[in-house]
């Protein structure tokens, strides 16, 4: 790490005078090590995107994504491929890559561990979806992609009120979703062990990438990892609200199994549409990001992305 692209969303997370204070001292603490450091801010929800494309065109050698997992979801989509490495430090209301990183802790003590980090090629995967005016897109993702409930909550998250009340906003939105929603279902399609083709039906998908997220969901799915050049996978094959209230109570208690209508799953690739020709919507999110609709698939990118890996981070 020489010559770093900082990106900073000046509304990610919460307390902006704070949050300005820490990145001037990221900044500092950066200098102070030998790293030329500019810093960029995000002024449009796309922007960070483009700030990280035009880093990789001016020779930087690392992005530092400062926000939270929305900013590196942003990031992520002009590194990929690319020889230009991802760093990231934590100032939003979700930082689950960063936990998963262990980079947490006083910004010097954050900052020590990126300037001892390893660069890491690791596998990235791509969600193809309908955006909200009904055409095709794709984008990366690196955290997590959802389909269903997950995304719902997603799209019902005000960002003035997410930015006054942080991850509470979460959890009660998350409530009220439990409490209302039919969980509807729609149909999926993997690659079975044999290799033929197998659908089932589900209300809920999720494609987790790292091993830990932090805060009390922890460990989501076991075995899941950043190294993975397969998907691992969630899968809600019910629409029962007590064995969705039942696997969240286990998985804060880190006692959760995968039976009785819930499966964690392996495979390359999995493509999801409406069943039955249902016209209820069906919400898609990656890394946090609202995306658009079905049908989706999501695969394992041919794509690389380098990862700036601390040394204590497990693999």
């Amino acid at each position: 790490m020489q010559r770093v692209a900082l990106i900073y969303n000046p509304v990610s997370g919460q307390l902006s005078a704070r949050r300005a204070a820490l990145l001037q001292q990221v900044q500092d603490l950066l200098r102070a090590a030998g790293v030329k450091v500019q810093a960029y801010q995000t002024d449009t929800p796309g922007s960070a995107t483009a700030l990280a494309r035009q880093a990789v065109e001016q020779g930087y050698d690392t992005v530092l994504a400062c926000g939270g997992d929305g900013t590196v979801h942003a990031v992520l989509q002009s590194l990929a491929g690319t020889s230009v490495a991802l760093a990231v430090f934590p100032l939003g209301t979700a930082n689950a890559l960063a936990a998963d990183l262990g980079l947490n802790g006083s910004p010097t003590a954050v900052v020590r561990a990126l300037l001892g980090a390893t660069p890491v090629q690791i596998p990235v995967p791509r969600i193809h979806y309908l955006d909200h005016e009904g055409n095709s897109a794709s984008r990366y993702f690196i955290v997590a992609a959802g389909i269903g409930a997950d995304a719902l909550l997603m799209s019902r998250l005000d960002a003035q009120l997410k930015r006054r009340l942080g991850y509470i906003l979460y959890l009660l939105e998350a409530f009220r979703i439990w409490a209302t929603h039919p969980f509807p279902l729609f149909d999926v399609t993997r690659a079975s062990t044999d290799g033929a083709a197998q659908t089932v039906q589900v209300s809920q998908l999720l494609a987790v990438r790292v091993r830990s997220f932090g805060g009390v969901l922890h460990e989501l799915a076991p075995g899941a990892t950043l190294h993975n050049g397969k998907l691992r996978l969630l899968a809600f094959m019910t629409q029962s609200r007590l064995r969705y209230l039942r696997f969240l109570l286990a998985v804060v208690f880190k006692r959760h199994t995968f039976a009785r209508g819930i499966e964690l799953w392996k495979t390359p690739c999995v493509e999801c549409r409406s069943h039955n020709g249902s016209t209820e919507p069906i919400f898609v999110e990656a890394d946090g990001e609202l995306l658009g609709s079905l049908p989706v698939r999501i695969e394992v990118a041919a794509e690389k992305i380098t990862l700036l890996v601390p040394a204590h981070a497990e693999p």
